[in-house]
């Protein structure tokens, strides 16, 4: 088995949707548990024994002949893109994308839930300059308080497209419940794309808290976020061909 793809991010954006539809081809295997994740590029001490020890995240799936693994953390990091880039030159890298505030919005309320966060969500995005690197680094490998920062994709994405030229973007509001978008990346992985996997219809680690009050962003607020993530965005659509149309625009209300 030779061919490995990663799946590095973005966090709350269907990575875990994705995961299990992957995970169900005959002729793929993931890396395992799906939580936590593997992280094993940004984790000195498993990479600092070498990838003998990497292949501990892959018990062995017969019929299957491709690998993959899901990591979030690795988005955003120069070091994971430099180490995998080194071990697998020739991976596919995959990154999911989701309308920014609405990402920021789930990101928040993992971090609710997760007993990290107690500010309503707009007071915690105001401040988040200065929050965003106060955080227990023994417990998180990135800041559960990067909520705006962490929806600039096109910042991110600079790392890993300097060395995976062939890396591929899917839009999440595009992919989620889309037999033929699901088709398409098993045939860019190399696999049968005629495999119908189970709950294409259904999101996977969805936040089920209901938002209230706290979770609430004012209109107003909503649409100065729109504007701030409006040139991110249309960089990210012009370098990778994207159609963005589903995001929320400055001067459009709504979200999907």
């Amino acid at each position: 088995m030779s061919e490995h793809f990663f799946i590095v991010g973005a966090q709350r954006c269907g990575t875990t949707y994705l995961y299990h539809l992957l995970d169900q081809h005959p002729e793929i295997e993931m890396a395992r548990p799906v939580r936590p994740e593997p992280k094993f590029f940004l984790d000195e001490a498993a990479f600092a024994r070498g990838l003998a020890d990497y292949a501990r995240f892959f018990p062995g799936k017969p019929g299957a002949r491709v690998r993959g693994e899901k990591s979030t953390s690795y988005l955003g990091s120069d070091l994971a893109a430099e180490r995998i880039a080194a071990a697998f030159p020739k991976a596919q890298v995959l990154v999911l994308v989701r309308d920014p505030v609405e990402r920021a919005l789930s990101h928040w309320r993992f971090s609710v839930a997760n007993g990290v966060e107690t500010l309503p969500a707009e007071e915690a995005f105001r401040r988040e300059p200065e929050r965003r690197d106060n955080f227990d680094r023994e417990r998180f490998s990135v800041s559960p308080f990067a909520y705006l920062r962490r929806g600039r994709y096109a910042d991110d994405l600079a790392r890993w497209t300097a060395r995976f030229p062939a890396l591929r973007v899917l839009v999440t509001e595009a992919l989620v419940g889309s037999r033929e978008a699901v088709a398409d990346l098993y045939a860019r992985l190399g696999v049968d794309p005629a495999f119908r996997p189970a709950g294409v219809e259904r999101p996977v680690n969805a936040t089920t808290r209901e938002p209230g009050p706290a979770g609430t962003l004012s209109a107003a607020y909503r649409e100065e976020l729109a504007a701030g993530f409006a040139e991110p965005n249309r960089r990210l659509a012009e370098r990778f061909g994207l159609d963005l149309s589903a995001w929320r625009a400055p001067g459009r209300p709504g979200a999907p």
